[in-house]
């Protein structure tokens, strides 16, 4: 009888136990496990025990090369690029001109599918002088990115570039630009068709 009343005493306990393990940091109830000498029937691991080879590992070198779905709206846009053109939509219940294109009109939450062919001049909206890098590279002659709104489009539609063939000294809001292309043949379908926006001699 005694000796019924210690199991079912152990057995509470153990049951209490693997309770608080599942609900706390099984560090801390490690002490409680070894006083009722518990078997999890488990190994622990140390760093050195991986970087000494007592553990089977296996090295995998990933491959991160991924594609990129252009959508309809962003895929003919760049399309226009290659040919030379700046494409752009046209909404037709309020009638704004829009560029980048999309393929509704966040005004009016209309479908979007008459598109237009706006100029490759514009007006400089806004710009900044980069002395530094992506990654943090110094640089002696800055780099000129630049919000242009695009000919055509509607006030305040535009794209961010870079100026070129400019003093950055004498880079203004409101300046009128142009766009150079690169050759036909070396466009392949990308915003750096063009290579960079130079000022209009106005």
């Amino acid at each position: 009888m005694k000796r019924a009343k210690v199991q079912k005493s152990k057995s509470s306990k153990v049951k209490q136990v693997k309770s608080s393990i599942k609900k706390q940091n099984p560090i801390m109830n490690l002490s409680k496990a070894k006083e009722l000498n518990l078997d999890f029937q488990g190994t622990g691991l140390s760093t050195d025990d991986f970087k000494k080879g007592k553990v089977c590992t296996t090295y995998w070198k990933g491959d991160t090369r991924y594609a990129w779905d252009r959508g309809i709206a962003i895929g003919k846009y760049l399309e226009g690029m290659k040919a030379g053109k700046i494409l752009g939509v046209e909404c037709h219940k309020c009638g704004r001109k829009m560029v980048p294109p999309r393929i509704f009109c966040e005004w009016c939450f209309k479908p979007i599918d008459n598109w237009v062919e706006l100029l490759d001049t514009g007006t400089v909206n806004t710009f900044s002088l980069c002395y530094v890098t992506w990654d943090m590279q110094y640089l002696k002659q800055p780099l000129l990115p630049a919000v242009i709104e695009i000919d055509g489009a509607s006030k305040g539609m535009g794209i961010m570039h870079l100026l070129g063939e400019v003093d950055p000294k004498k880079i203004y809001v409101g300046m009128k630009v142009k766009a150079v292309w690169k050759p036909e043949k070396e466009r392949e379908g990308a915003i750096t068709d063009i290579k960079y926006w130079k000022p209009i001699k106005e």
